[in-house]
């Protein structure tokens, strides 16, 4: 069976999603950040959290590392931390409040060299987000292209101790239309690292198929605030 990660997206304190990466088409979530890492706790499928600061990714800083070290505290599940994180030192300051696993998105793009050192600090810990629209990279915050597509950048972290690669189809992301199964299986066949899909999953069904074409964890955003979603998971 799928492993499932649900997330929370933080703005100003709030959980909210977004449509497409879109910063003006926010909405508030019925739980907040405190009550929803509660919620997931609850269920033996989700293998972990996954936790973004949005005004961090575009701000180029991390802005929520007080509420994230609250988190941290509620649940016994593992974390997997982004958004801003652009230096060692934010990094090395979240692994002293114990998270566990570090979202590298920007700055692991476009700074391959970096990338392996903070690899090399944190091995197996790291997990490159590549956001995507369809195979063409996007950075800070999906706000801008990186000129890479998904095909370039791959060869370039083959060989690096990462946790995986969590591919979103920024196209698919709060859209209720499904993942990108197509290129979610294809980079899965490009890559050793473990790939994660993100953006899209809308039910039991789209997991299933995941996991039929090889994909053995599933980030899920929106669908997880509905409880129907886990009444179908269980």
């Amino acid at each position: 069976m799928i492993k499932i990660i649900p997330a929370i997206d933080l703005i100003d304190g709030q959980n909210v999603r977004l449509r497409q990466g879109d910063y003006q088409q926010k909405s508030l979530m019925q739980r907040t950040p405190q009550e929803a890492i509660e919620f997931y706790g609850k269920f033996q499928q989700v293998a972990r959290i996954h936790i973004i600061d949005l005004i961090g990714a575009k701000a180029r800083e991390t802005k929520e590392m007080q509420l994230i070290s609250e988190l941290k505290t509620l649940t016994d599940l593992p974390l997997q931390i982004g958004g801003g994180l652009r230096d060692a030192k934010s990094i090395a300051n979240y692994a002293k409040q114990g998270i566990d696993y570090f979202i590298l998105g920007t700055r692991a793009i476009m700074d391959i060299e970096w990338l392996q050192e903070m690899t090399a600090l944190y091995p197996e810990r790291i997990f490159v987000g590549l956001d995507a629209r369809i195979d063409q990279i996007f950075i800070n915050g999906w706000t801008e292209d990186s000129g890479m597509t998904v095909d370039q950048y791959l060869p370039l972290i083959e060989n690096l101790s990462l946790a995986g690669i969590i591919y979103t189809d920024i196209n698919k992301d709060g859209m209720d239309q499904g993942p990108n199964f197509t290129n979610t299986a294809r980079i899965n066949r490009l890559t050793r690292h473990k790939v994660i899909a993100s953006g899209g999953v809308r039910s039991k069904e789209d997991l299933d198929r995941l996991f039929e074409l090889g994909i053995t964890e599933a980030v899920v955003g929106k669908a997880g605030h509905k409880p129907n979603f886990w009444d179908n998971i269980i």
